[in-house]
């Protein structure tokens, strides 16, 4: 049975991690990143996702752009896997690769990247770029990822997509080739029916909002069937968004959420309210992504608080090694005060989830989790 993993969100985005007037220490430059990602990597993490948005807005006017803040916290770390988030349709897969080979080498393989599907209409629009429908959304994504492994992984490599078009395409040098993984690991995240198809047939990790017991179970359970359908059982993991309160007792961590929430910047929310739930709600069968948040779980805007990560910091790990017995491999965390409550983290947290991980029985955990993967080519999908 694998540990579960963590990573973090890097705050290269200014604001935080909630949109909310409450005090955050942490801050969205270069200086303290460098500093927290040494600290995190030293406390138990294993991934940071560097996030992007490319035009300013809801409370985030200022921001780095992620594959040049990733390589830079690559650079600064020793072992620290760092993800970068990128946009199809801004992004040609091809350039993409270039530049992930490179990080690759320059880190030692702990380059990954994040393919976001895209919610932002006015991003697009603002830069000139057409805004698809739904769907059409994720089914450029799914063409990206193709032609991004195949790129990485083939010498002469052609795609004839409806979207890109690669001929006769030899990349040198390729990323590194690791016993852990054979390209730079690929996530996405979404929440609709298309997103879960696409993961099941091309992505090596499948990023969730936060979700309740429930939630995660129909969300694990359908991305599997995706995967079982394309034969790649077991290949993609599952990793969930959660934002992490923890306080030496439940009263102080509840008094913590309930000021966030009253302090919230509310024009902010509503603005990044309407933005996301018209992209959920374009979703053919409506499950998209923030389409039934509440302006609570907006605050913070990968609906992080839905996770119940509050509390002491014995009820933390036990909820968490819950989700692992509902088939989460990896935690992607957000923090109020970074620098702080990540050593916290690490010194009070994790060791009472390693304890609980360690008491699980190995039938106690589902079937069907990730399996090394070392024929490339049955990646394909």
């Amino acid at each position: 049975m694998s540990s579960l993993r963590f990573a973090y969100w890097v705050p290269n985005v200014s604001g935080g991690l909630v949109t909310s007037r409450i005090e955050q220490r942490t801050d969205w430059g270069y200086d303290y990143n460098r500093e927290l990602a040494v600290l995190a990597e030293n406390s138990g993490f294993d991934y940071a996702l560097s996030q992007v948005r490319y035009m300013a807005s809801y409370g985030a006017e200022y921001q780095h752009e992620s594959t040049s803040f990733s390589l830079a916290l690559l650079l600064a770390t020793e072992r620290l896997k760092v993800i970068a988030a990128v946009h199809p349709g801004l992004w040609h897969p091809g350039v993409l690769a270039k530049l992930g080979a490179t990080a690759d080498h320059l880190s030692k393989g702990r380059f990954a990247v994040n393919v976001v599907s895209g919610w932002f209409k006015d991003e697009f629009t603002a830069l000139g770029e057409p805004w698809l429908e739904h769907d059409e959304r994720y089914r450029r994504s799914e063409e990206f990822i193709r032609a991004l492994r195949s790129v990485w992984t083939e010498d002469h490599a052609e795609l004839a997509g409806d979207f890109y078009r690669i001929r006769d395409f030899t990349l040198k040098p390729k990323p590194l080739n690791t016993p852990e993984r054979p390209h730079p690991e690929i996530f996405q995240g979404g929440n609709s029916t298309a997103a879960r198809a696409m993961a099941g047939r091309v992505s090596d990790w499948y990023f969730s909002n936060g979700k309740d017991f429930d939630g995660v179970t129909e969300q694990v359970r359908d991305v599997r069937a995706a995967a079982e359908a394309a034969g790649r059982a077991g290949r993609v993991r599952f990793g969930l968004n959660g934002f992490l309160i923890a306080r030496d007792t439940e009263a102080e961590a509840r008094e913590v959420l309930r000021e966030i929430v009253a302090k919230a910047d509310t024009e902010a929310v509503e603005g990044f309210g309407s933005a996301v739930k018209q992209a959920g709600r374009s979703a053919a069968d409506g499950k998209g992504m923030w389409q039934d948040s509440s302006f609570e779980d907006l605050v913070q805007y990968n609906d992080g608080f839905r996770t119940g990560l509050i509390g002491t910091p014995e009820q933390i790990a036990e909820r968490i090694v819950a989700y692992k017995r509902l088939g989460v491999d990896l935690f992607l965390l957000g923090f109020l005060h970074y620098l702080e409550e990540v050593e916290y983290f690490g010194k009070r947290v994790l060791p009472l989830v390693r304890e609980l991980e360690a008491q699980l029985p190995e039938e106690d955990v589902e079937l069907g989790r990730y399996v090394p993967v070392g024929d490339v080519s049955s990646l394909a999908g």
